[in-house]
Protein backbone atom coordinates (compact mmCIF):
# COMPACT_ATOMS: atom_id res chain seq x y z
CA UNK A 1 0.00 0.00 0.00
CA UNK A 2 1.35 3.54 -0.73
CA UNK A 3 2.94 5.32 1.99
CA UNK A 4 2.45 9.16 2.51
CA UNK A 5 4.15 12.06 4.78
CA UNK A 6 1.39 14.76 5.98
CA UNK A 7 2.71 17.85 6.91
CA UNK A 8 0.37 19.72 9.21
CA UNK A 9 0.60 23.75 10.28
CA UNK A 10 -0.43 22.57 14.02
CA UNK A 11 0.83 26.32 15.86
CA UNK A 12 2.25 25.30 19.54
CA UNK A 13 1.89 21.51 18.54
CA UNK A 14 5.18 21.16 20.28
CA UNK A 15 4.09 22.86 23.88
CA UNK A 16 1.00 20.53 23.99
CA UNK A 17 0.83 18.51 27.26
CA UNK A 18 0.30 14.50 26.70
CA UNK A 19 -3.11 14.69 28.07
CA UNK A 20 -3.92 17.18 24.70
CA UNK A 21 -1.74 14.71 22.13
CA UNK A 22 -3.55 11.26 23.58
CA UNK A 23 -6.78 13.32 22.92
CA UNK A 24 -6.29 13.74 19.52
CA UNK A 25 -5.08 10.49 18.61
CA UNK A 26 -7.85 9.08 20.21
CA UNK A 27 -9.96 11.23 17.80
CA UNK A 28 -7.88 9.87 15.33
CA UNK A 29 -8.29 6.10 15.69
CA UNK A 30 -11.91 6.45 16.10
CA UNK A 31 -12.10 8.22 12.67
CA UNK A 32 -9.45 5.62 11.40
CA UNK A 33 -11.71 2.79 12.46
CA UNK A 34 -15.09 4.36 10.93
CA UNK A 35 -12.79 4.78 7.49
CA UNK A 36 -11.86 1.01 7.31
CA UNK A 37 -8.58 -1.09 7.39
CA UNK A 38 -7.33 1.11 4.06
CA UNK A 39 -6.05 3.52 5.88
CA UNK A 40 -3.54 3.54 8.54
CA UNK A 41 -1.74 6.13 10.92
CA UNK A 42 2.11 4.65 11.17
CA UNK A 43 3.90 7.59 13.32
CA UNK A 44 4.07 11.11 13.82
CA UNK A 45 6.89 13.65 14.67
CA UNK A 46 5.93 16.69 16.41
CA UNK A 47 7.73 20.03 16.37
CA UNK A 48 7.28 23.42 17.41
CA UNK A 49 4.62 24.48 14.97
CA UNK A 50 4.04 21.55 13.33
CA UNK A 51 3.25 18.02 12.72
CA UNK A 52 4.78 15.30 10.63
CA UNK A 53 2.51 12.44 9.99
CA UNK A 54 3.40 9.12 8.08
CA UNK A 55 0.48 6.86 6.76
CA UNK A 56 -0.38 4.28 4.19
CA UNK A 57 -3.52 4.52 1.97
CA UNK A 58 -4.55 4.24 -1.31
CA UNK A 59 -5.06 7.46 -1.83
CA UNK A 60 -4.28 11.12 -0.76
CA UNK A 61 -8.15 11.62 -0.98
CA UNK A 62 -8.33 9.26 1.88
CA UNK A 63 -5.87 11.14 3.91
CA UNK A 64 -7.90 14.58 3.05
CA UNK A 65 -11.12 12.76 4.62
CA UNK A 66 -9.29 11.79 7.56
CA UNK A 67 -7.85 15.37 8.27
CA UNK A 68 -11.22 16.93 7.90
CA UNK A 69 -13.56 14.80 10.14
CA UNK A 70 -10.76 14.74 12.75
CA UNK A 71 -10.54 18.28 12.28
CA UNK A 72 -6.82 18.95 11.60
CA UNK A 73 -5.06 20.79 8.76
CA UNK A 74 -3.50 18.66 5.95
CA UNK A 75 -1.40 21.13 4.39
CA UNK A 76 0.77 19.06 2.29
CA UNK A 77 0.30 15.45 1.56
CA UNK A 78 3.45 13.74 -0.39
CA UNK A 79 3.35 10.42 -1.58
CA UNK A 80 6.80 8.38 -0.20
CA UNK A 81 8.80 7.21 -3.26
CA UNK A 82 11.54 5.98 -2.12
CA UNK A 83 13.27 5.38 1.75
CA UNK A 84 16.81 5.48 1.81
CA UNK A 85 18.57 5.20 5.19
CA UNK A 86 22.50 4.73 5.70
CA UNK A 87 22.76 1.16 4.40
CA UNK A 88 21.80 3.06 0.64
CA UNK A 89 25.40 4.04 1.62
CA UNK A 90 26.82 0.62 1.37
Amino acid sequence: MPKFVIEREVPGAGNLSDAELRELSQKSITVLRALGPEIQWLHSYVTGDKVYCVYLAPDEAIIRDHARRVGLPANRVSAVRRLIDPATAE
